[in-house]
């Protein structure tokens, strides 16, 4: 059963979230601030977290910076902040998607369920792809730069595995936006430059001139080895 943290101090929306996602075979768990939040990801280890921004005691930036050295859960922030300003900082330190309220259930439900495919998708037949900077085990799910493993959000991760899978070959704009954040995201494609910079940024020696992640304008991405 996949387990969900949902984070938000409004006691409505906790409450709507969690029947709602109880009704449909999640096992979920609830937070009404940043510290229980940490400390139920710690101790319950979710497979998917809904997390709000605008909590009583941090802000939700905060607790992504708190999750992402250690948790490997996708984050969903909820938030009532439409500026796209917020959405880059919240995607920058570390959420996987962002969902603005008011927001409509099934939307969400999909968004959900988009994050745990990230999260428990798992294909053993790869091997090990190896380039001049880095190596990445499809198999163990890691990246390492010489003796170091980097460490990726589950979003990086399906990103970079979708572009290694497919190496030397263009992968679409629509196409790596559907496979790693779902449906609705298919014209989002200010994620991709978001999550491309930050792919960069770890694992390019030189992330202003790419060797290996490779952007085709207008079209797509590619890996090269």
């Amino acid at each position: 059963m996949t387990r969900i943290l949902v984070v938000d101090d409004e006691p409505q929306i906790l409450r709507a979230l969690r029947i709602n996602l109880t009704v449909r075979g999640y096992d979920v768990v609830t937070a009404a601030t940043g510290a229980d939040a940490l400390s139920a990801a710690a101790e319950k280890l979710p497979d998917v977290i809904v997390l709000d921004l605008g909590l009583p005691d941090l802000d939700g930036t905060e607790v992504l910076a708190g999750l992402r050295g250690w948790c490997p859960a996708p984050v969903i922030v909820l938030s009532a902040r439409t500026d796209s300003a917020d959405k880059v900082d919240a995607l920058d330190a570390g959420a996987d998607d962002y969902v603005t309220k008011p927001f409509g259930m099934d939307e969400f439900l999909a968004r959900v369920r988009a994050a745990a495919r990230r999260a428990t998708a798992v294909d053993t037949s790869e091997p090990v792809v190896q380039t001049d900077s880095f190596t990445v085990d499809l198999t163990a799910k890691t990246v390492r730069r010489g003796d170091a493993e980097v460490h990726l959000t589950p979003t990086e991760w399906g990103m970079l595995e979708m572009l290694v899978r497919n190496k030397g070959k263009l992968v679409g704009q629509k196409e790596l936006l559907r496979e790693v954040w779902g449906p609705a995201y298919a014209t989002e494609t200010h994620y991709l430059r978001v999550y491309l910079a930050q792919l960069r940024r770890k694992l390019e020696d030189d992330p202003s001139k790419p060797r290996h992640l490779i952007t085709e304008a207008g079209m797509g991405y590619r890996f090269q080895a």
